[in-house]
């Protein structure tokens, strides 16, 4: 399910607050959270692979939390049981869907043994 937060006004500090107090409601109880940050780990499709496994084993309900154009609020980040990244670059979010789905996929196929994976070889 995909809760989308409307996009706030302030300064920068306090747009991040809102959003991050928003997006904190949001979260299911008890759900293992997987913060998208750009200071997160940034896993190749082999170690995401690895990660959804180990995700999958908690039985916990698993939270991906993709912020706003201002960042994470603290807060958001410290709640995050992991936070990763797709790269430096900035993304808007309908692509970041996509691209987030595309890889559980692709996890999902490489732990499956699924040809779809193709890696990438020197």
């Amino acid at each position: 399910m995909v809760k989308e937060i409307p996009e706030a006004r302030g300064s920068a500090a306090e747009i991040r607050r809102r959003e991050g107090a928003a997006l904190l409601a949001a979260l299911p109880d008890g759900a293992l959270a997987v913060a998208l940050d750009l200071g997160g780990l940034s896993p190749d499709s082999e170690e995401l692979a690895a990660l959804t496994a180990k995700w999958e084993e908690s039985g916990k309900t698993l939270a991906f939390i993709i912020g706003g154009a201002e960042g994470l609020d603290p807060a958001v980040q410290a709640r995050a049981d992991t936070r990763i990244s797709l790269g430096r670059m900035t993304w808007p979010h309908f692509l970041v869907r996509g691209m987030l789905a595309e890889q559980l996929y692709r996890a999902q196929a490489i732990r499956s043994g699924h040809p779809y994976h193709r890696p990438w070889r020197p």
